[in-house]
């Protein structure tokens, strides 16, 4: 075997040494018919390899936004909007009222479910766990898009019963919520609402005791006048059962001005501020018509007057503009321990109006009071802020805005909490322990374009311009075996580059995956003894740049300009962003 004394230092706490440049020895006497590779000027070499699997040793993610890199916080209290960039759709909020505000966001069909997040400042938030993080709680997600799965999840608080309650929409199953008295421990398994129909479900707990379930449901008898005709109805929930009980009832028919024919009002939330019922919904669809309108009242069962002056939150009528902040909506407010309120909604960040490769994001803003009483966030030509300021706060050193760096090591025995899989844990696909230091991903039967689990452990993007990297130890058996980075948009938008066999030899290529299968884009061939690789993928935001490396840490280009428009919103629809992982497939 030969050796390489050029390998660089690594900063990393690996009892190894790794080479970017190595030979192979097959031993067909090695056990369980793997095969062997040592190299470099490590005394120990690489790991032994098994059959149909690749190992990556670790993983580098980048953020290099312009924006943030031109424009600075300064001191006192300042920081960036978005607060979770990258695919953090339909935010939730609440607190116990004792200085503990806890935030959930969407997840669709991506294992595990909703992701909880804490902070005592509304501006630092650290991710805690998933609510739903069993199987159990996230049934028949197998056979469901992308976009399916779990809808707008809206996390309560209920003081009367010092009880945390998370409610949502399973589109594979039907709404039901989870509850527990710890929100940093297990949450209970899915109690259903079979009698609750439509889609993004909240709670309101009242001052006297009672409850009530909120959500977005049908046209009155199921007979919409229009596409998007919708509604949002109100049933009264006993605590004590867990069930529902009493009629449903119709609080808001087509939208705040129904002679307009609004589309799609849903995404409710009801509040008691100053002895008035709130009740506050999005409008327009999540695309660039989207907007939030707010109703007020005296009963929690209406009747409900819209605000004269809605929407109260919209960005949608406002021309060309630097940084431009998108679909804004799908908002919900929450009052401090200090009384100022503050609100978290979604938006995008679209670059020429068609790159959203990022999906929608959580935003921060301060609450405004109109002299009639009402709550808004924007009015007339208002801008949502990239850069705002909380008096009194400070950002942590680990933050989760701005232009950031993530190393992954892969040391630990358990993924780490922003790792995703689709639809089930995959946990029969890849190992922390099967080779200490490394992610062993099998090579799977399953692809990323089927409506299943994958061998694919991803990140959300959370930058237009980033660089990702990883290194891979991985020998293909045969033409179908491919491992590597994959870009994910849905099951028919992905780009993938990956250590493949051909019919001359071993290779490096870059599929772009869409309705029709996959094609290569560009391909490059490397030697059968190289048995470690060095994958880059450069985003500038239209486009991304993709670089190899055998020869210790000499990067190649494989393929430049890749158009990134094909992984957007804009270009795939559906209502998450892209992310990015490794990847392994006897299915390319």
């Amino acid at each position: 075997i030969k050796m390489n004394n050029k390998n660089k230092k690594r900063n990393t706490m690996k009892k190894k040494q790794i080479l970017k440049v190595c030979s192979v020895t097959l031993l067909s006497t090695c056990l369980f018919g793997s095969f062997m590779a040592s190299c470099g000027s490590s005394v120990k070499g690489l790991p032994v390899v098994e059959k149909s699997t690749a190992l990556f040793d670790d993983f580098t993610y980048k953020g290099e936004d312009d924006f943030y890199a031109f424009n600075p916080l300064p001191d006192g209290g300042y920081f960036y909007n978005p607060i979770l960039p990258g695919w953090y759709s339909d935010p939730s909020i609440c607190t116990n009222g004792e200085g503990d505000y806890f935030l959930v966001t969407s997840t669709f069909t991506f294992y595990p479910g909703v992701p909880l997040f804490h902070s005592r400042d509304l501006v630092n938030w650290k991710q805690v766990g998933h609510i739903l993080d069993r199987p159990s709680q996230l049934v028949n997600m197998k056979g469901q898009g992308v976009n399916g799965g779990i809808f707008a999840p809206a996390i309560s608080y209920n003081p009367k019963n010092k009880t945390y309650y998370m409610i949502t929409t399973n589109v594979g199953a039907g709404n039901f919520f989870v509850k527990t008295q710890d929100p940093f421990g297990p949450w209970s398994e899915p109690i259903m609402l079979p009698e609750v129909g439509g889609i993004d479900p909240s709670f309101f707990f009242d001052e006297d005791g009672r409850a009530y379930v909120i959500n977005n449901d049908e046209a009155p008898g199921n007979k919409p006048e229009y596409d998007g005709h919708r509604t949002i109805r109100i049933q009264e929930f006993d605590t004590k059962t867990d069930k529902t009980i009493g009629d449903r009832k119709v609080l808001v028919n087509k939208g705040a001005c129904p002679k307009d024919n609004p589309i799609w009002i849903e995404g409710p939330h009801m509040y008691k501020i100053d002895g008035k019922y709130f009740l506050m919904s999005a409008e327009g669809g999540t695309g660039g018509w989207h907007s939030e309108v707010i109703f007020r009242g005296n009963s929690p069962l209406g009747p409900f007057t819209p605000w004269k002056n809605n929407p109260i939150l919209t960005q949608r009528h406002l021309a060309e503009r630097p940084n431009p902040v998108t679909c804004a909506g799908h908002a919900d407010l929450i009052q401090t321990v200090e009384g100022d309120w503050w609100a978290v909604f979604l938006a995008c960040r679209p670059i020429d109006n068609r790159f959203e490769n990022l999906g929608r994001e959580t935003f921060l803003m301060p609450v405004k009071w109109s002299d009639d009483g009402f709550p808004y966030l924007t009015q007339g030509e208002d801008l949502i802020p990239l850069t705002l300021k909380r008096d009194g706060v400070s950002c942590d050193s680990i933050t989760t805005f701005g232009n950031f760096k993530v190393v992954e090591a892969f040391n630990d025995s358990v993924l780490d909490m922003r790792w995703m899989t689709l639809r089930a844990p995959a946990t029969e696909l890849y190992s922390l322990t099967q080779t200490p230091g490394y992610l062993a991903l099998k090579c799977a039967d399953v692809s990323s374009t089927e409506k299943d689990t994958p061998a694919f452990i991803s990140r959300r993007m959370q930058h237009h311009k980033y660089e990702c990297t990883t290194r891979m130890l991985f020998e293909p058996s045969d033409e179908q075996e491919a491992a590597g980075l994959l870009l994910f948009k849905d099951e028919t938008h992905q780009y993938f580059m990956g250590v493949n066999r051909n019919k001359t030899g071993k290779c490096i290529t870059l599929w772009q995956v869409g309705e029709t299968g996959s094609k290569p884009l560009a391909e490059q061939p490397i030697a059968d003894d190289i048995c470690v690789t060095d994958l880059k993928v450069v985003s500038l935001g239209t486009v991304y740049d993709f670089y190899y490396s055998v020869d210790n840490g000499q990067w190649l280009s494989l393929c430049k300009n890749v158009d990134a428009h094909y992984l957007s919103t804009a270009q795939a629809g559906g209502f998450t962003g892209s992310v990015i992982g490794m990847y392994a497939t006897k299915r390319k």
